[in-house]
């Protein structure tokens, strides 16, 4: 039934929004150099590794840039480790990139990742491998156990709060979705999305 549910909801969801597909892809391409949708390597579920695509909202060279910026990182800590990555006022953002981020524009050529079935509408969000890597203890494995999600149980608990919440409630609020999720959940957390889409800090 999940799957289902993804193929339909996100082939009719390319249909209608193609438009505004076509009208973002124009428009990213003629802000900055640069492909137009970002690929990179993701860990799913089972840490089944994918081609996971946004719309670019950075610098073609924002990759190279990253380590300069870790210590920007909202959840770095004084050990330096950090298992996830959000900086605040980004300077690897371009300006559209920065209105398609805040209203989560860039997450939806991930719909084409739904209808190939590497991801689900819910579920836990899919990790760039670096952050992957680090959550493989018999502690956080388990947030694997589901499948990758567009939305998920953390985004809708405290999306977009500069960093209010900490790595260890974002990692449990993972494990607990992957043990406890069924299609009620998921249809109460999309309801949830849908009033909460809008990004409130600007990371």
């Amino acid at each position: 039934m999940k799957r289902a549910l993804d193929i339909i909801i996100s082939l009719t969801a390319i249909i209608i929004l193609s438009p505004l597909l076509i009208v973002v892809a124009i428009v990213i391409k003629l802000e900055s150099p640069g492909p137009v949708v970002y690929k990179s390597k993701r860990a799913g579920r089972d840490y089944k590794i994918f081609d996971f695509y946004k719309f670019r909202s950075m610098r073609k060279d924002a990759d190279s840039m990253l380590g300069s910026l870790l210590t920007q990182n909202q959840y770095h800590s004084d050990s330096g480790l950090s298992n996830f990555v959000k900086i605040e006022n980004d300077p690897r953002i371009t300006p559209f990139g920065r209105f398609i981020r805040k209203y989560s524009i860039d997450e939806l050529p991930q719909l084409f990742n739904i209808f190939k079935g590497d991801m689900s509408l819910v579920g836990n969000r899919p990790l760039p491998l670096y952050e992957a890597r680090t959550l493989t203890d018999d502690k956080f494995a388990a947030r694997f156990d589901c499948p990758a999600g567009l939305t998920g149980l953390w985004q809708v608990e405290k999306r977009g709060d500069n960093g209010s919440m900490s790595p260890e409630e974002r990692k449990m609020l993972d494990v607990k979705y992957a043990q406890t999720h069924n299609l009620l959940m998921d249809c109460k957390i999309l309801l949830r999305t849908f009033t909460n889409f809008v990004q409130k800090g600007n990371v």
